[in-house]
């Protein structure tokens, strides 16, 4: 398997904290878990329990068990990160539900609701509504027969508005049918954000296959998968999920209820552009992904988006000479948006983030930087 994690890249990974976590301090993203659990508690009145597992998972718990198909896309090292050949970060936290419903067979529940938050980890593009390791919430209703109970799509959808509810009081949302490997009938939530479709959520009835290989042939259920940091957005109208893990007192300490943030800064955005040359397999997803790694400059980049990409044969001579370009790359063309939170920044030091990004990403053999003055 190419493409593994470093020890260093690893060391990063498991050292973010997890702001759904009360070890690690309060934060708002915790009062919006405590609300989504209650309500449906009160709906439901079944049993509950909050499940926390290590990120660190087999690939046969994060896909194979839970249907997904042995060649699709999602297990690419492209998106998924391998920390060896057998084990990843966590794509989602219902990696964990495979071995819990297993568990649950011993004494089967009659109705039993797991909430599964934590971080999960992602190759991602870099713009305001993504990061490489946000925080989700998973959630598993399962219900015996023997209750008189099977869980139809009028369950879903009542889970769905309890949830949009409670999280997005006075949002307009909707559901738009898509299918996913461990649901039936699944759906995608986007909720209306600023004249724009955002998806915060995606569900179904749980897969009849995932729990009879359990042992759990005798129940049905309910599956949801929420993005708790774009819920959090939504709720507070927060621009930049960057802000989510400001350590700029005045962002903290609005972090700690639920109400509309107020910025505490403007600060204007520079763009740069940037042509580089790469192989002719990398995305946009890979790309983000890399630069977000480059810890010196991340904290500076509000997006990267790629304009236009054009293949060895369709550049004149004289482009690739320009590039030192090879046969099996393309050229890409970069936007680059370099925005900090909280200090505005000079043309020279646009310009060195900018050629630290180039050095980083540009694989042809000549080089063109940004010169200042």
């Amino acid at each position: 398997m190419a493409n593994l994690l470093s020890a260093d890249a690893l060391s990063r990974s498991l050292s973010l904290p997890d702001l759904t976590d009360p070890a690690n301090g309060p934060h708002a993203l915790q009062l919006l878990l405590q609300n989504i659990r209650r309500a449906l508690a009160s709906q439901w009145r079944c049993q509950q329990q909050i499940v926390r597992t290590s990120p660190v998972v087999s690939v046969e718990n994060n896909y194979d068990r839970l249907g997904y198909p042995p060649g699709g896309a999602a297990r690419e090292a492209r998106y998924t990160r391998y920390v060896t050949p057998r084990y990843i970060l966590r794509t989602q936290t219902s990696a964990a539900i495979p071995d819990l419903l297993a568990g649950l067979n011993i004494d089967p529940p009659q109705d039993l609701l797991l909430l599964l938050p934590g971080l999960v980890y992602r190759r991602d593009s870099i713009d305001r509504l993504h990061c490489g390791e946000p925080h989700q919430l998973d959630l598993w209703r399962v219900v015996s027969n023997a209750t008189g109970q099977t869980m139809a799509l009028s369950d879903l959808m009542e889970m769905i508005s309890i949830i949009m509810q409670v999280a997005l009081p006075g949002m307009r949302w909707r559901t738009v049918e898509s299918p996913h490997p461990y649901t039936e009938q699944g759906v995608q939530i986007d909720a209306l954000w600023h004249d724009q479709w955002v998806e915060v959520g995606e569900c179904g009835l749980a897969s009849t296959q995932v729990l009879r290989q359990a042992g759990l042939s005798d129940h049905s259920g309910l599956a949801m998968g929420l993005g708790l940091d774009r819920l959090l957005m939504l709720r507070k109208n927060i621009p930049d999920i960057r802000l989510l893990r400001s350590q700029d007192p005045r962002v903290l300490k609005q972090m700690n209820d639920l109400e509309p943030y107020v910025p505490v800064s403007s600060m204007p955005a520079v763009q740069r552009d940037l042509s580089i040359c790469v192989a002719s397999e990398m995305d946009e997803e890979t790309l983000g992904d890399r630069v977000r790694g480059q810890q010196q400059c991340a904290e500076y980049i509000e997006e990267i988006s790629v304009k236009a990409e054009t293949p060895y044969a369709d550049l004149p001579a004289s482009a690739r000479r320009r590039m030192g370009m090879k046969p099996q790359q393309k050229n890409v063309l970069l936007r680059v948006t370099l925005r900090h939170m909280d200090r505005t920044l000079t043309d020279q030091q646009a310009n060195e983030i900018r050629n630290d990004i180039y050095r980083l990403l540009h694989q042809g053999d000549r080089h063109e930087l940004a010169h200042n003055g």
